[in-house]
């Protein structure tokens, strides 16, 4: 009998021929999964050996944001290496900009946890699925709320709704309340310590040196909301060139504190894969996250091009 079932077993039906292994928490967070045999939660370990593995095979690492099943499913279908799952992505797939997952339109945590439980872990077989945390969120012990994420079958944590995009006076007023980007390192510290896998937004380069200080496993270049489609941004993204530079800055700053930290580039002007490719190609990142750039944008074309053809099949008049 496997090594983790024996542990499952004498946790239920401890026996004196064979005795219980502490601690039994980590033991059953093995893969694979001891109730299924396939699939989440992962090891923080686990995690970042599978990454490994796309790297040692000269691919890059794609990661999908997934705000409904479908997406998820799909997602998974297409060979993506992990979904992240936030509240944008519900905002998102109904009909609104990702930045509305920003916003005070509903619980953040409540959201994520509820498109997990009901509709993406319930669908996807194999690959990592990560739970957006809103860490400043005041109502929330950090450590209590990423005790229920790994018990609901979550494999790492990614900080969204994130402050890192919020300047000005406004992001000036949440550090100064105890509200802003610092609860977001505080809580990967936390996270480490947990042995939980990260994988964090970050705009600026001295946030990139401070999650990677903190033990951030991935890093996210954030430049941006991501442009294009019909609820796109437009004039509020920097072109390409300038993308790569700031892609690049953080690169060198999250490798800096730490080599072992992967980079990937999201958002603003990074729409295609023809996009990210250039990049890759640009800067020391590993890899792409995608929400808009997959889901929406993916939805939006072939909806609209399906409709189009069954509106022009012919029908048989009725004299």
């Amino acid at each position: 009998m496997d090594f983790t079932y024996v542990i499952v077993d004498n946790f239920f039906f401890p026996s004196v021929d064979t005795p219980l292994v502490y601690p039994l928490t980590n033991k059953l967070n093995f893969m694979p999964n001891p109730y299924t045999g396939i699939g989440n939660p992962y090891t923080r370990t686990e995690v970042l050996e599978r990454l490994n593995n796309t790297l040692s095979r000269g691919e890059s690492i794609i990661v999908a944001g997934a705000g409904c099943g479908i997406s998820a499913k799909f997602i998974e279908k297409g060979g993506a290496d992990m979904i992240i799952i936030y509240a944008s992505g519900r905002f998102r797939m109904a009909g609104a900009g990702s930045i509305a997952g920003m916003m005070a339109y509903g619980d953040a945590n409540a959201i994520a946890m509820d498109i997990g439980e009901y509709e993406v872990l319930p669908v996807v077989n194999e690959i990592p699925v990560i739970c957006g945390i809103h860490a400043s969120d005041p109502r929330r012990r950090m450590w209590h709320w990423l005790e229920q994420v790994k018990a609901m079958g979550f494999s790492g944590i990614n900080n969204f709704p994130t402050h890192t995009i919020i300047d000005g006076q406004f992001g000036q007023s949440l550090e100064e309340t105890n509200m802003g980007v610092q609860k977001e390192i505080d809580t990967v510290a936390l996270a480490r310590k947990m042995d939980i896998f990260t994988i964090t937004y970050v705009a600026t380069p001295e946030e990139a040196q401070k999650m990677a200080a903190a033990g951030a496993d991935a890093v996210i270049a954030h430049v941006g909301c991501t442009v294009g489609g019909s609820i796109g941004v437009s004039d509020a993204s920097i072109g390409l060139d300038q993308a790569a530079e700031a892609t690049q800055a953080i690169c060198e700053a999250a490798h800096s504190v730490r080599k072992d930290v992967m980079v990937l580039s999201h958002g603003g002007p990074i729409l295609t894969p023809a996009d990210a490719a250039y990049i890759n190609e640009r800067t020391d990142t590993v890899g792409f996250v995608g929400a808009s750039s997959i889901e929406r944008m993916a939805v939006e074309e072939s909806i609209t091009d399906l409709t189009r053809e069954f509106k022009a099949i012919p029908v048989k008049r009725i004299k």
